[in-house]
């Protein structure tokens, strides 16, 4: 785990609602239009976790921004959204990362959006295909997680997250409520280098989980038998070909792209 501070530090209540209230501004208003705009990060993990997610604020975890998922065919149905709820676009982002990415900014208050079309794209690729209908206002809970296991020198912050997450919900082979194990481990199961970044920082997860003071010892059990039915249900998925001659050069050769900063 990184010693960054990103995501980390004392925040109030009131800076809180801040952004939970411009979030839901937000939602209420892609709603409206009819546009496919999904929250994730800190705010999504926020909405999914109604029982335990009193641990962000009291574990430190703070808001720095609002993220979402979307389809990019709807990325000018998007852009027309926020202007007119009063961002402006920072057009170099879109420009730079090919129409992967837009970030908009809100200088009356400070607060910064970003979107990501079609996917995640930061130390491996998550994709949003099929998925964004899945689940509302946020992504689906297996991609949820995903989204933290699958960077690499990761953030107190993704760990904090995923307490909260393994916590909350149970593991099935389903979405709704549930974290789908199953579409995870069939990914991992042809990807060698998700599936290696996965299984290592969910053990993290686990080990760190062991040492927080603001859990009780009945969570800290909850988190470790979570963490460990979702690393054998991953390593019993039939690998692919492709997986297994991946394995066999194993960390020798970097599996992962690098990622200055993260979600």
């Amino acid at each position: 785990m990184t010693d960054s501070p990103i995501g980390m530090g004392e925040q109030s209540q009131e800076e809180r609602e801040k952004f939970e209230n411009e979030l839901k501004r937000i939602i209420d208003a892609s709603s409206h239009a009819g546009l496919l705009l999904r929250v994730i990060g800190s705010l999504a993990f926020q909405i999914h976790c109604p029982q335990f997610g009193y641990l962000q604020q009291k574990m430190g975890r703070a808001y720095t921004d609002i993220d979402f998922a979307a389809y990019r065919n709807q990325s000018k149905e998007i852009k027309v959204l926020m202007a007119g709820l009063g961002y402006f676009e920072d057009k170099e982002v879109y420009i730079v990362s090919e129409g992967n990415r837009s970030i908009f900014n809100l200088p009356e208050n400070g607060l910064h959006v970003d979107v990501f079309y079609d996917k995640l794209d930061f130390c491996h690729v998550i994709s949003w295909d099929g998925r964004l209908e899945i689940d509302s206002p946020t992504i689906p809970l297996s991609e949820m997680l995903m989204e933290k296991m699958q960077i690499v020198k990761i953030n107190e912050k993704d760990v904090i997250d995923t307490i909260m997450l393994l916590l909350e919900h149970k593991l099935g082979d389903v979405d709704k409520e549930t974290i789908n194990i199953a579409r995870i481990a069939q990914l991992c199961a042809k990807d060698w280098g998700l599936w290696r970044t996965m299984t290592m920082n969910l053990d993290k997860v686990k080990n760190l989980a062991l040492h927080y003071p603001q859990l009780t010892a009945d969570q800290k059990t909850l988190v470790v038998s979570q963490v460990d039915a979702a690393i054998d249900r991953i390593s019993k998925e039939p690998k692919s070909m492709s997986w297994r001659m991946r394995d066999r050069v194993g960390d020798r050769v970097k599996w992962y792209k690098e990622v200055d900063e993260v979600m």
